[in-house]
């Protein structure tokens, strides 16, 4: 399994394990999860928050002292200077430590910079070709057989999280994954020949802001997260 660990960038990566698999190990996993966690709400104590603001056009109250970001559709609350995530609605948040240090580290980024409309494969971005095949087995496989067998339930859940429909694969859809970065998720369909397919594509500024295992990550979160709408009750 890949581990979330230090390459080269200007804003360090460490250990971490994503949500995907709850297995007995949890509380040996939580504790690696808790290191760059708290690496991370150093760095967060330390930011410039109007800068910040600024910088990844994202609205900041300076009086509440409370950022609003927005991942997948949903509107979360950010605590600043002590890191802590609720809902828009003021409840406390739902979601893995994994998003929390990717909602932490776009913030944190000082390279975010608008896409200019390109989307890459992951093995176009830096340094995707190293880490291809955990890349493969863990997001497009996973992907391939959580929505391949279930169109209309992706589907669903892709419009229940704000994405718009996009012309690939037997299902395509396009999500802005945090703001100004959008990821593409594309599903075939098995049959009696061919087993499930997916691609996933990231918009051409995800680099500036996350390294490759960081985007390995991204993509867990984001099949984490339709996979959890496929399970809500869909409005008509």
């Amino acid at each position: 399994m890949l581990l979330w660990r230090p390459v080269s960038c200007r804003i360090p990566t460490f250990r971490c394990f994503p949500t995907a698999c709850r297995r007995p190990d949890m509380e040996k996993r939580n504790n690696k999860e808790e290191v760059p966690f708290a690496h991370y709400a150093a760095l967060w104590r330390e930011m410039d928050p109007a800068e910040a603001s600024v910088r990844c056009q994202v609205p900041f109250d300076a009086q509440q002292q409370v950022f609003r970001l927005t991942m997948l559709g949903e509107e979360y609350v950010l605590a600043w200077p002590e890191f802590s995530v609720r809902t828009g609605a003021g409840e406390t948040a739902k979601i893995s430590v994994a998003a929390q240090i990717l909602m932490m580290r776009f913030l944190l980024a000082p390279g975010f910079a608008a896409t200019t409309g390109r989307f890459l494969s992951f093995r176009e971005t830096p340094w995707g070709d190293t880490y291809i095949q955990p890349f493969t087995g863990r997001c497009l496989k996973r992907a391939a057989f959580t929505f391949g067998t279930r169109l209309a339930a992706f589907s669903a859940a892709m419009q229940s999280l704000g994405a718009s429909e996009v012309k690939h694969g037997d299902a395509g859809w396009q999500a802005e994954f945090l703001p100004g970065l959008f990821m593409q998720l594309f599903v075939w369909e098995g049959d009696e020949e061919f087993p499930p397919n997916a691609q996933i594509l990231y918009s051409d500024n995800f680099p500036a802001v996350f390294t490759a295992e960081d985007l390995v990550v991204c993509a867990d979160v984001l099949i984490d997260i339709v996979k959890a709408a496929m399970t809500k009750p869909q409005q008509a």
